[in-house]
């Protein structure tokens, strides 16, 4: 499932470190897990 992420990353041009970081904090800082859907990569602005 990663590799997948790190995929859809690579194919809409977003840097997949900066995504993974990204989300890794949100979800430290206590984003919602029921709206874990908004941080994925083809939800992401870029």
């Amino acid at each position: 499932m990663i590799a997948t992420l790190i995929e859809n990353c690579k194919l809409t041009g977003i840097n997949p470190h900066d995504w993974l970081t990204r989300t890794l904090t949100e979800l430290a800082n206590g984003h919602p897990a029921n709206n874990v859907g908004s941080l994925m990569p083809w939800t992401a602005v870029v």
